[in-house]
């Protein structure tokens, strides 16, 4: 049995080695801004490996699986092979859920690893050497100051049999389970008060590397029991089947429906921070902003478009109306104008010179008058009604009659024809 007696310096160096074995990140939000991480949101993941490969992983360099009845061999026969696969999507909180027998072999590491791209990390890893135990670990935003977080529990032959083990994990804590009972529990107020807890969207990982090889780090090759003996080869690990459900920021599952990616709102790596977009705008506060803006953009100039031709219509029509109204009342009053002067074509044959003069000074007037709102007609409503009003002020005033030389010459001919006309009678 892999004994748990390690010198505290090989457990340091140990775990250091685990670290620049296992985790890396291809852009890490704390320091610069990242691409969105895809997620599994609604999609729950179910493979079973016996079955052949998993669409939700991808191998990594130098990775080739063989699948059977036993599942997906993981297979190292010399320093270098380390079969690793991952997944494409992440968790933001969830559960995963794990079938694998580890492999035998000293200095063997077999792992499955959740770790976000600001190197938060929750962990299992089986050791080759010890078929008795599997330990539990997790490490926040890659802080490599401390490695005392890792905990052993005691498991039936890790190496030689297929257990279940599973991460379940929420905003609140982490559980570890073998089997499906609890064996540890990390709460986050335990970890620095929160601070040190993971917290971030999550791929997750599964593999085997060499932490006995002869070029790996001295307290790495102790931890893991020794030299690997490549004579020994091949070392194989099994996983059988995995299980991913996705809890999209909520700390149950089905809380939060259409996580289409996860996207950090700053460098914090605090969870509060990560914003989730979704497939349906009208879920996702970000996209819901968007639709209203456009919706707002699209409508206003609907409306304004709407009342301006409403407007223009109205115009149109009152306009025409009114024109109308002139035109009649134009019309009423050039015929009043010249009933007026039959009448007083008329009168003038029994009236004397004097009232002929009157007659045509008023002749005048009207003909003036009716020529003032004709114009004003052409021009608008607005100006017709002051030109209306502007005969009926010119009533009471003096000079009745324009004072130009075309009026004076009309004044003398009408006089001159009076004068006659009343010879005439006479």
């Amino acid at each position: 049995m892999f004994s748990k007696a390690l010198s505290t310096a090989a457990v340091v160096l140990a775990a250091a080695g685990l670290v620049s074995a296992q985790t890396y990140t291809d852009c890490n939000p704390l320091k610069k801004t990242c691409p969105a991480n895809p997620a599994f949101g609604d999609n729950k993941v179910d493979c079973d490996f016996t079955k052949g490969e998993c669409d939700a992983f991808h191998g990594m360099i130098g990775t080739s699986l063989k699948y059977d009845g036993k599942g997906a061999w993981f297979v190292i026969n010399k320093e270098s092979d380390a079969p690793t696969i991952r997944t494409d999507n992440y968790i933001f909180f969830g559960r995963v859920d794990v079938v694998v027998q580890a492999a035998q072999g000293q200095g063997i590491v077999t792992s499955a690893v959740l770790q976000s791209d600001d190197l938060d990390e929750i962990d299992w890893e089986w050791v080759g050497g010890d078929n008795a135990q599997v330990q539990s670990n997790y490490f926040s935003k890659g802080d490599t100051t401390t490695y005392d977080r890792a905990v052993y529990h005691p498991v039936a032959a890790p190496l030689t049999s297929t257990h279940k083990y599973s991460v379940e994990w929420t905003s609140t804590k982490i559980d570890w389970l073998i089997d499906d009972a609890v064996v540890r529990t990390l709460n986050a107020a335990d970890a620095k008060g929160g601070s040190a807890f993971p917290q971030t969207p999550m791929q997750i990982k599964l593999g085997t590397w060499v932490a006995g090889g002869k070029n790996s780090n001295a307290g790495t090759r102790e931890w893991a029991g020794g030299y690997t003996n490549f004579d020994d080869a091949p070392f194989n690990a099994y996983y059988k089947s995995i299980t991913i459900i996705d809890y999209a920021g909520k700390d149950a599952p089905g809380q939060n429906a259409g996580a289409k990616e996860y996207v950090y709102g700053d460098n914090s790596g605090d969870w509060t921070s990560i914003k989730v977009k979704k497939t349906s705008s009208t879920d996702d506060d970000e996209k819901t902003t968007t639709k209203v803006t456009k919706t707002s953009t699209t409508a206003e100039p609907t409306k304004t478009k709407t009342a301006e031709a409403t407007s223009t219509e109205e115009e149109t029509k009152t306009t025409s109306s009114e024109t109308k109204k002139e035109t009649k009342t134009s019309t009423k009053e050039e015929t009043s104008t010249k009933e007026e002067e039959t009448t007083t074509e008329q009168e003038t044959k029994t009236s004397e010179v004097a009232t002929t003069f009157t007659t045509a000074a008023a002749t005048s007037k009207d003909a003036g008058a009716t020529t003032t709102e004709a114009g004003a007609g052409s021009g608008g409503a607005q100006e017709t009604g002051s030109a209306t009003g502007a005969g009926d002020d010119a009533a009471p005033s003096v000079s009745t009659v324009p004072v130009n030389s075309g009026a004076r010459l009309a004044g003398s001919v009408l006089a001159a024809a009076g004068l006659m006309m009343a010879q005439m009678l006479i």
